[in-house]
């Protein structure tokens, strides 16, 4: 049986049709206001339009083109207008007969059968291509956020985008590990039902049938809500909608899950398209995880490497005073103004100067270090010649070399460039590695402090150091210090400027040191925009390398 539609201010045509189609479900009205009423509330299947209605109905024709309706015209003796006749899909004259009548009304109602089913996949077709549109777009977001929160957020968006839920539960946890169940309702929800919610939300995740990450109970849940209306009340009633659930996973532990209820049925799609939603945000939710642990850890590690630093700096702060009253008691015992000095009571005052003047020297380098990390380090640049700086720190040491039966030789270019620098920090990299060379030499070897122009691309040095070279640039004073002592493995040339690094074998041992020389120096020639690299065979010798630019090319 079909809904019809009789349009006509004639009897007798509603007697004809109706006794012709009794099988049929009849509507009859000629008042335009009414026959749009009724097409809203029950649209008919089929409208009979009676063409010698003495009522124009022109503008009643072109409002049916929005409903999925098949037109029949009852040509009579009144001629139609083109409009009206390009709007209809099917045509009986009048005076009717009842055979073509019944006919045309069964042709009209499988096209009617044939529009449904066209209508209903064209709509389909159009909700998989949006949601798939909602689903590259929700992509997209959860791509480009590192923040749990966001991504939830992200999620639930993309849930009432395509799905149109009534309700949608989504449950995930803070970075306190704190449950939040987020709701986002067309409606308000009465307490019961809030209740009711929490509840289910702490039973779906116990019989997640995965691994438990964090147990809570309902008075543990935050709640979060977004209503569009808060006219009418959603009451224990929707539990009994149509619903959806779906958990978010990462390695097999249950950390969420989403729950949506809609009152109108779920087709595959939407079951697929729901499911799709919430794995999607399982990678993107364990890079925000990862992401969050390391910033977390960064942190920590910034606050400790700052505790540190502030240790050391009060330390070495408080070892410098006592160790100067040290320093002075020592040298005016050991200049006999307090009494008589034996050759026995020197032997052990100058072991005690000695330790002073290296205890005193590590304190220095942490103080330096503590400097350098905080960015408090002060330097004097200036154009000058790092010749008379080699000359001075050959005549500092060239004593303890001599006690130790070693040799310093010098040997530069005549065409030594001037560059920028600070003459006490250069002087200071220079004294360390020259200090280094006595420490790590065997007795009666010779240690050559050298200096000559260099351009960069000649620059040659060991494949741990290419990076740092590879970015230099021009013309270049280069210094090396190079010895015959122990050598250093080549495993172990990319720790040589490491804080705290020395590399393990009897000598260096016996031989101690703070650790700190070789990264401060590291540091104070990266200030200058220089770069300082090393190379050694073990066991034959080393050579440590340094270089300043030229004036010309300085960039300070």
């Amino acid at each position: 049986m079909a809904k019809i539609l009789l349009v006509t201010d004639n009897i007798d045509i509603q007697t004809v049709v109706q006794t012709t189609l009794l099988e049929h479900e009849f509507l009859i009205s000629s008042d335009e206001t009414t026959i749009m009423d009724i097409m809203k509330v029950d649209t008919p299947d089929i409208v009979m339009f009676d063409t010698d209605c003495e009522k124009d109905f022109k503008h009643l024709y072109r409002n049916l083109k929005n409903f999925q309706v098949i037109i029949l015209l009852l040509l009579g003796k009144k001629e139609c207008s083109q409009d009206i006749l390009s709007n209809a899909h099917l045509f009986v004259s009048v005076p009717i007969n009842q055979n073509i009548l019944k006919s045309t009304i069964d042709a009209g109602l499988r096209a009617r059968k044939s529009l449904k089913k066209l209508y209903k996949s064209n709509q389909e077709l159009a909700n998989s291509l949006y949601q798939l549109n909602v689903l590259y777009n929700t992509s997209s977001q959860l791509a480009g956020s590192l923040s749990k929160n966001g991504l939830v957020d992200v999620l639930n968006e993309g849930i009432d985008k395509s799905l149109n839920s009534n309700i949608s539960c989504t449950l995930s946890f803070k970075d306190d590990k704190t449950p939040v169940l987020l709701i986002n309702s067309n409606c308000r929800l009465s307490e019961r039902l809030i209740e009711a919610l929490k509840l289910r939300a702490v039973l779906n995740y116990k019989n997640s049938g995965m691994n438990i990450t964090e147990m809570f109970s309902i008075d543990d849940i935050e709640l979060e809500q977004e209503i569009k209306h808060t006219i009418e009340e959603y009451d224990f009633e929707i539990l009994n909608y149509h619903k959806l659930l779906s958990y978010i996973t990462l390695n097999d532990e249950c950390h969420g899950y989403s729950e949506i209820f809609r009152e109108k049925e779920f087709s595959s799609d939407d079951e697929k398209c729901f499911q799709t939603l919430v794995n999607q945000v399982t990678q993107p939710l364990k890079s925000a995880t990862l992401y969050q642990e390391i910033t977390r850890k960064n942190k920590e590690l910034a606050r400790l490497e700052r505790l540190k630093s502030e240790f050391i700096s009060i330390v070495s702060h408080e070892l410098k005073t006592p160790l100067t009253s040290i320093k002075n008691s020592l040298d005016i015992v050991s200049g006999g103004k307090a009494g008589e000095i034996t050759d026995n009571m020197k032997k052990f005052l100058d072991m005690a100067k000695r330790n002073v003047k290296k205890l005193s020297r590590i304190i220095n380098d942490l103080l330096d270090m503590s400097k350098i990390e905080a960015g408090k380090m002060d330097y004097d640049f200036k154009p000058s010649s790092v010749l008379p700086v080699i000359n001075d720190v050959v005549q500092s040491l060239s004593q303890i070399a001599i006690q130790k039966n070693l040799s310093l030789n010098v040997r530069t270019d005549t065409n030594i460039k001037d560059v920028c620098m600070d003459t006490d920090r250069i002087e200071q990299v220079l004294t360390n590695l020259v200090s280094n060379a006595i420490k790590f030499s065997p007795d009666k070897g010779i240690i050559t402090i050298s200096a000559k122009m260099i351009m960069a691309d000649e620059i040659v040095a060991e494949d741990c150091f290419k990076p740092v070279i590879s970015k230099l640039a021009g013309e270049y004073v280069q210094v090396c210090v190079s010895d015959q002592g122990i050598g250093i493995d080549k495993d172990d040339l990319i720790h040589v400027f490491d804080k705290f690094e020395q590399i393990e074998n009897s000598l260096s041992r016996d031989v101690g040191g703070s650790g700190l020389g070789l990264a401060i120096a590291k540091q104070l020639i990266s200030d200058h925009n220089g770069a300082i690299w090393c190379d050694s065979v073990l066991n034959k010798g080393s050579s440590f390398y340094f270089v300043l630019p030229v004036v010309k090319d300085m960039r300070i």
